[in-house]
């Protein structure tokens, strides 16, 4: 088996945390396809062993939790949909993305050649679940404490901007994205097509193309425009598959 990489130290510092087992680090950031290589072939029970999902299947739930307190926590008066909307914004795939390109976690991953060589390190989804196994691996190393502060650290900008206003406004946006990047589709394109009303009543339209359609939606912001333009395109897609 491959000795233990040597850039841990580095990880650490990065993550913040240091591990008492480096064992779970080790597994947190190993890929499938890595474990795959090192057992014999037909060896599934071994090689689950050593990569990360399960630490991605329980950093997902832990991560979701330590949101949702804080949530709670900083926003008493909001109601339960408003929370959701903040939770599902926070914890979607896209935010985890961009919290671990912020962080580059992808350059500490392990990967089969296969999966190195197909540019793993640049995927959306892998860079997503490496976060949720190493907020995974930290929860069992040092306990629901450490995994907050490892959370508040990696989510620090979008937990300063979230609230239910924005949240509301990003749902729609964050669902359509997610869904188009599951099907491995372009991302959404806006484009904001005219502005109507005097400056204290402007009123936005929007139009948003995507890999099968477009739509136009209006909004008294361009966010909010583009919230309805989202909401749209998600209405048709289901239409279309009906």
């Amino acid at each position: 088996m491959e000795e233990l990489i040597p850039n841990l130290n580095l990880l650490e510092g990065v993550l913040g945390y240091q591990f008492r087992d480096r064992a779970l680090l080790e597994r947190a950031i190993t890929h499938r396809s890595w474990a795959h290589e090192q057992v014999a072939p037909g060896a599934e029970e071994q090689a689950r062993k050593l990569h990360n999902e399960a630490m991605e299947f329980l950093g997902d739930s832990v991560l979701g939790l330590l949101v949702a307190d804080h949530l709670c926590r900083f926003y008493p008066a909001a109601s339960e949909g408003e929370l959701s909307r903040m939770k599902h914004q926070l914890v979607s795939a896209v935010t985890l993305t961009k919290a671990s390109l912020r962080l580059q976690l992808g350059d500490y991953l392990r990967f089969g050649r296969g999966e190195e060589k197909s540019g793993g390190r640049r995927k959306d989804a892998i860079l997503a679940d490496v976060l949720e196994a190493i907020t995974g691996a930290i929860f069992l190393d040092g306990g629901l404490e450490a995994a907050r502060a490892f959370v508040e650290r990696a989510l620090s900008e979008e937990l300063a901007r979230v609230n239910p206003i924005n949240a509301a406004e990003a749902d729609y946006k964050t669902m359509l994205q997610e869904k188009l990047q599951a099907e491995h589709r372009s991302p959404p394109r806006y484009a904001v097509v005219e502005m109507a009303g005097p400056p204290h009543k402007r009123v936005f339209h929007v139009e948003l193309v995507w890999d099968g359609g477009s739509v136009r939606a209006q909004g008294r912001s361009i966010k909010a425009a583009e919230a309805a333009a989202a909401q749209q395109a998600l209405e048709t897609m289901k239409a279309d598959l009906a």
